[in-house]
């Protein structure tokens, strides 16, 4: 559903504010050591502005680092410095990618068709 925040209730305006608050300050954050921690990127990216948040992405199975993470800073503007300062600097020995996150795709629910070897001449 798309809200538009002139018709409306003051709820949805304020849940459209707060959506596009978020669109442009949080940050994607590449090519990390799995050594690195969330504290380690907060206290990197501080250097740059507020930031709001940290999180390393984990891999669900091993519990380990997948090697990418996003930071929130608190203003587009911290993070458009912080997109300028940041990226390709190296921390834990790793040149950092960083970039505007973009929204996250959605994904179908059912995960697709299964396919089950039909065995004999190699077919799916």
């Amino acid at each position: 559903m798309i809200l538009n925040p002139n018709n409306g209730s003051s709820l949805e305006k304020q849940l459209v504010r707060t959506v596009k608050h978020h669109m442009n300050n949080k940050l994607f954050v590449g090519n990390l050591s799995f050594n690195t921690t969330e504290n380690d990127l907060q206290d990197a990216f501080a250097a740059h502005g507020t930031v709001v948040e940290a999180n390393l992405v984990m891999d669900r199975t091993t519990s380990r680092s997948r090697g990418f993470g996003f930071v929130t800073m608190s203003s587009d503007e911290e993070a458009s410095k912080a997109v300028e300062a940041m990226s390709g600097k190296s921390i834990d020995g790793r040149a950092l990618t960083v970039n505007i996150a973009r929204p996250r795709e959605e994904r179908s629910s059912g995960g697709g068709e299964r396919r089950q070897y039909s065995g004999g001449q190699g077919r799916y």
